[in-house]
């Protein structure tokens, strides 16, 4: 099918609230490395990766060998059954998971893997509430809408009791009106207001993601998790840390974005590029915490820890161990923030760039001082960019941050093709009158 005969079957057959990029959305045919195609023949450029669920690239051979390998054998069973490839994944995931974070309960989305997450907070502390974080993102279910913290994205209201957001640490926008580091990570302090104020003091959890992906790649002070851990366990709760966009070495340096602040969390969520694009999840803990499962009820998963999902697992992680290791991610993550930091010296547009490694945000403001959002601008941008056969995100509640992260397995020679034409994009957009 062409392009116009999709979007009408699209239009006809599918929810009209699903969002879609561009104008004119963009059906995608093929891929290959760091490159997509529609169907139509045109190229782009991938620094979205697919929402940062394509981890080490379109068609990684390493991935899609193992994926054809199993096909063949057995497509599913459920999690009644054990499955080779469910187990080696738990053992290869404790290589690379921080402290004791060993045990795992597999599922098949982030917005799983967050329900499990508090879930396994509540059978253990034996409390119910729980703090998130405003601006955050957690999905689609209900208790995941409840846990965001973005009205765009809580439809049909807050049906889920016990769930309260404390500020988060926006240090461009502070909430508090303060400047880092003078401010003393003011706003992790008000993590215990919050529970003193609006719970009943013993909390299950306080859920956050290590970087706010939806909500902007909003980025904390190195010292924020380390105090609001403290304060967690000291009203009896366990930190949640959601890794689902941040995970397996998406920021450099690290395999996951938490152990950038020294902390081990109690429990941890992963997802999106576990499986480069095969759905897959997977909620990390301790022996001791997972233990608490035992006798609290029954429970299965259908789809979690499937055959195939899994055997995409074990090839991405080799992949990333062989082409895309942290400290890769790390030296190509620099690359493209020193080049996004010269285009924000070049262009008033460019009000903040924030991230690490390969997850850089840039959000784009009308006026530096005011800081008003240049929504229109980012419209404008993304068009210029498609057009120039540059595909990234945008996000944010203002919707006006650029959402920068491209596979993985990216070469600086990749990150200079990205720069030269974002360049070119803000020259167009900042010549235009809104």
């Amino acid at each position: 099918m062409n392009a116009q005969e999709i979007l009408e079957k699209q239009r006809k057959h599918l929810w009209p609230n699903q969002l879609l990029y561009y104008t004119d959305p963009l059906p995608l045919e093929r891929g290959e490395g760091l490159y997509v195609w529609d169907v139509e023949g045109n190229r782009y450029l991938d620094f979205f990766a697919g929402i940062l669920t394509t981890s080490v690239g379109h068609n990684n051979p390493r991935v899609n060998q193992r994926i054809h390998e199993q096909v063949d054998k057995l497509l599913h069973t459920s999690t009644l059954y054990p499955h080779a490839n469910q187990v080696l994944l738990g053992e290869r995931l404790a290589e690379i998971t921080p402290g004791e974070l060993n045990t795992f309960y597999f599922g098949t989305s982030g917005t799983d893997a967050d329900e499990t997450a508090v879930m396994l907070a509540r059978v253990h502390t034996g409390h119910q509430e729980v703090i998130a974080l405003r601006h955050g993102y957690s999905g689609k279910s209900p208790m995941a809408m409840a846990l965001t913290g973005q009205a765009p994205w809580r439809m049909g209201g807050d049906t889920v009791v016990g769930i309260k957001h404390a500020i988060n640490p926006y240090c461009y926008r502070c909430p508090l009106k303060m400047t880092y580091p003078e401010c003393g990570v003011a706003c992790a302090e008000d993590v215990e207001d919050v529970i003193r104020t609006t719970t009943s003091g013993r909390i299950a959890a306080f859920l956050a993601e290590p970087i706010q992906g939806v909500g902007g790649f909003i980025t904390p002070p190195p010292e924020y998790f380390a105090r609001v851990q403290e304060i967690v366990h000291r009203y009896g709760g366990l930190l949640i840390i959601d890794e689902v966009q941040t995970g397996f070495g998406r920021t450099g340096e690290y395999w996951f974005a938490i152990q950038r602040s020294g902390v081990v969390p109690d429990v941890m969520t992963m997802a999106k590029g576990i499986a480069n694009g095969l759905p897959l999840s997977a909620t990390a803990t301790t022996p001791e915490i997972a233990q608490s499962m035992v006798g609290a009820g029954l429970t299965i998963s259908t789809f979690g820890g499937n055959p195939v999902s899994t055997a995409a697992a074990l090839g991405t992680l080799e992949a990333m161990h062989e082409e895309a290791h942290p400290q890769h991610v790390a030296e190509v993550g620099a690359h493209l923030r020193a080049g996004l930091e010269r285009l924000q010296e070049k262009y008033p547009l460019i009000g903040d760039v924030r991230g690490y490694g390969l997850m850089q945000g840039v959000e784009m403001v009308t006026d530096r001082e005011s800081k008003e959002p240049a929504v229109k601008q980012v419209g404008a941008l993304f068009e210029i960019t498609k057009q120039a056969g540059l595909l990234i995100g945008k996000g944010g509640l203002y919707g006006n941050t650029l959402r920068i992260a491209p596979p993985l397995t990216a070469t600086k020679e990749h990150v200079e093709e990205a720069l030269e034409k974002l360049d070119y994009a803000f020259a167009q957009v900042q010549e235009m009158s809104f």
